[in-house]
């Protein structure tokens, strides 16, 4: 039985208790409409604990080992343990007031990941913006929220950029589209800080930066931006991000994370090399 690594997040504990559960249920054949009941659940609630979405009773969880028939002291405990660990609360639930739902578990997998992979289309990056160019992005996007909610946000966007400085910090791969670098944000100055930012964290040993120009044409990730999670746990699933206006999706299926795979490695390909980055990344900003 896997548990997690030192210095996991508390939404990686969850994925990772969840994965376990899911894993047990399968191998026995047991529906998740059967487990739902046994527990006095939903077989939707089965669901998203299995997915890491929701909170752990401790209680839930040994009525459904003892279901599964998972009986081995030493072999429960850790499972036990994971659960006390998984309800701990992360830096990020001080914002519960100003941070959606739906995108609370995305800061608490990115804590937790080994490695991210971002191709971005209309934005930089929230782990790469500047202050200011993330205080535009948001005030743009609050529909006239207060000066104090805005404020907190752009503290949120900031805080998660302290994991890229950290002992062992995760590798961030970031693909930009030009699109993203050639939109104006919050005006040409603050645009232009924006670029040189870019090009001054550009050397960071854990960062690899490339652009996906404009003079490419049609390439692969033609569908939109998206986020791929990978995790030091062995046992648990790259994780792909999608975000929407007003919600957000999380794969884990390992057809669809493939998939993600493959254009994220063809759009590597065919962007700018990492070494020329910052020279693209110049010529820009000389033309702002």
């Amino acid at each position: 039985m896997t548990t997690a690594q030192p210095g996991s997040g508390p939404t990686v504990r969850r994925i990772l208790l969840g994965s376990q559960l899911r894993r047990l249920r399968e191998e026995k054949g047991i529906s998740r409409e059967t487990a739902g009941y046994h527990i006095r659940a939903s077989e939707s609630k089965i669901s998203r604990m299995e997915l890491g979405r929701v909170s752990f009773k401790e209680r839930d969880v040994a009525d459904l080992l003892t279901f599964y028939q998972v009986t081995d002291e030493a072999e429960r405990a850790p499972l036990l343990a994971l659960v006390r660990e998984a309800n701990t609360a992360g830096w990020w639930q001080n914002f519960n007031d100003v941070l959606p739902t739906w995108f609370q578990p995305y800061v608490g997998l990115e804590e937790s990941a080994q490695l991210i992979r971002t191709y971005e289309l209309q934005f930089i990056p929230g782990l790469l913006q500047t202050e200011d160019y993330a205080r535009a992005i948001i005030t743009q996007g609050s529909g006239g929220a207060p000066v104090e909610t805005i404020e907190r946000r752009v503290s949120v966007r900031i805080n998660r950029q302290k994991l890229l400085y950290r002992k062992n910090p995760p590798r961030l791969w970031v693909v930009i589209d030009e699109a993203a670098l050639r939109r104006p944000i919050g005006g040409p100055k603050v645009m232009r800080a924006q670029i040189e930012h870019l090009i001054n964290i550009a050397p960071l040993q854990n960062l690899t930066l490339q652009v996906m120009p404009f003079a490419f044409g049609g390439h692969a990730a033609e569908g939109g931006a998206f986020t791929i999670l990978r995790f030091p746990e062995m046992d648990l699933p790259d994780v792909v991000y999608l975000e929407q206006l007003t919600g957000s999706t999380y794969l884990d299926k390992r057809e669809d994370v493939d998939r993600y795979m493959e254009v994220y490695n063809r759009l590597s390909v065919d962007s700018t090399t990492p070494a020329s980055t910052p020279d693209v990344l110049r010529r820009i900003v000389n033309e702002l």
